[in-house]
């Protein structure tokens, strides 16, 4: 089979979500693996005064392109973004713009999605499924389409304990679903949302499973691929280690045990941290398309990027790294000295709350009023828990994941892209390079999880 920076040569590539953590780090990998590429269509919307383009610029101005830059300084001139709303009927395009899509778009990458857990239902929906559909339509009309790759997540089956690389029934018709949320009031829908979702945890994973069965219902006629990557974290080797652009989730985490606000964490010891490096996930999304695209199977392909099946690795193996980690390099403005505590065990968990967290976090503010300065530490403590109840689900929990096709998949590649595309890291390696982001280099002040309002 040709290689995957030959597969990629010439084409065009429409793109969603470049603006966000993933999109950002596939748009790079994308122009500087595969420099043959011919055209990337970026679909982005206005915001906060922005024009797409000028928002598009401001992605491709970071530090994630630094290395793009020095290897090809003209790549801005294959990447064109053009206005659009996926929440908006059609997708809110020109009509000049959406007849250019439709003529020259060979491969779709649709990495778009609200990740934020307590979205509500109605906003989730319309975002994760609704923009999903729209897309998948406008995809139809595409005259020379080879692959629709969509970005899920490994979670949507979670009430699985064994998650096959399927697609399984949805737990609601989305239709029926779209249809009922358009005559209730939002009263209504958020009563409805917890029987609704049920033995899943929040919106988010809720929709994204129904957005899988949208695409595997809706694109019966395209050549369709899903990556499910588990809990996406800094990245592992490229364009550098430890790069990341935002601290939600784990990483926020690992920040605030860095600076010592973080002293207890509710999970399981023997739990799966299922954490894998963004750039691992980006790619498996390049090389799965380039499969589907080059090979045309018959079914639906769907690939399971996880880590526990292949490199397990545990919370308590999370704990010792962090400490270790911010020990060698610590960071600057600490509050304390790091040592973080995993417990399942719910009243110990909540007595270590009261004890490292809240007591300490009530007597610094009280020494900042003394000092003259306002107090902060208790409304920190207070995002950080939020943030913590999020996570508590994944770091108390474990799941199998099958993965023959991701191992098809790696079987696949030549010598080359095997070393340009690395779909398995090891963890030993990976643990150190996932907490590089955070060294005293990097982080100058208090940073943490900012949980939606």
């Amino acid at each position: 089979m040709v290689s995957i920076p030959e597969y990629y040569e010439g084409k065009n590539v429409l793109l969603t979500g470049a603006t966000g953590f993933l999109g950002k780090v596939l748009l790079e990998k994308l122009l500087r693996s595969c420099p043959k590429v011919n055209s990337v269509y970026v679909l982005v919307r206005q915001k906060a005064g922005q024009t797409p383009q000028e928002r598009v610029e401001e992605v491709l101005s970071g530090k994630l392109f630094d290395r793009l830059r020095d290897e090809n300084p003209d790549f801005r001139e294959k990447i064109i973004a053009i206005n659009s709303e996926l929440t908006q009927p059609k997708l809110a395009l020109s009509e000049e713009d959406k007849e250019v899509i439709i003529d020259s778009t060979n491969i779709i990458f649709h990495c778009a999605a609200t990740v934020r857990f307590n979205e509500n239902l109605r906003d989730a929906v319309q975002l994760n499924v609704i923009a999903t559909r729209q897309l998948i339509l406008l995809a139809q009309q595409m005259k020379n389409l080879e692959v629709f790759m969509h970005v899920s997540t490994a979670y949507a089956y979670c009430n699985r304990k064994h998650i096959d690389e399927v697609v399984y029934p949805p737990p609601v018709d989305p239709k029926k679903l779209i249809d009922s949320l358009e005559w209730m009031d939002d009263g209504l829908v958020n009563d409805i949302t917890p029987k609704l979702i049920g033995d899943r945890p929040n919106t988010y994973i809720y929709t994204k499973a129904l957005a899988e069965y949208v695409v595997q219902q809706e694109g019966a006629k395209l050549n369709v691929a899903i990556v499910r990557p588990s809990i996406v974290g800094a990245s592992w080797k490229e364009p550098f280690p430890g790069w990341i652009d935002n601290f939600n989730g784990p990483s926020g985490l690992f920040i605030a045990a860095g600076k010592g606000i973080l002293r207890t964490i509710r999970a399981s010891n023997n739990a799966l941290a299922d954490l894998v490096p963004v750039d691992v996930v980006v790619n498996m999304s390049l090389a799965a398309a380039w499969y589907s695209g080059v090979n045309r199977p018959r079914n639906i392909m769907v690939y399971n990027c996880t880590t526990g099946s292949t490199n397990p690795f545990h919370w308590g193996e999370v704990e010792y790294h962090v400490i270790s980690t911010f020990k060698r390099n610590p960071l600057e403005q600490a509050f304390r000295r790091p040592n973080v505590n995993l417990t399942s065990n719910h009243l110990l968990y909540h007595y270590w709350i009261a004890v490292s967290h809240k007591a300490p976090a009530f007597l610094y503010d009280i020494y900042l009023r003394m000092t003259g300065r306002s107090p902060r530490m208790m409304k920190t403590i207070t995002r950080l828990h939020k943030a913590m109840v999020f996570l508590e689900y994944f770091t108390s929990n474990s799941w199998v994941w099958n993965t023959e096709n991701v191992n098809m998949l790696m079987n696949q590649l030549n010598p080359e892209d095997k070393k340009s595309f690395v779909l398995c890291p090891g963890w030993s390696a990976m643990a150190q390079s996932w907490l590089t982001a955070t060294s005293a280099s990097r982080v100058q002040a208090i940073l943490l999880p900012q949980p939606p309002k």
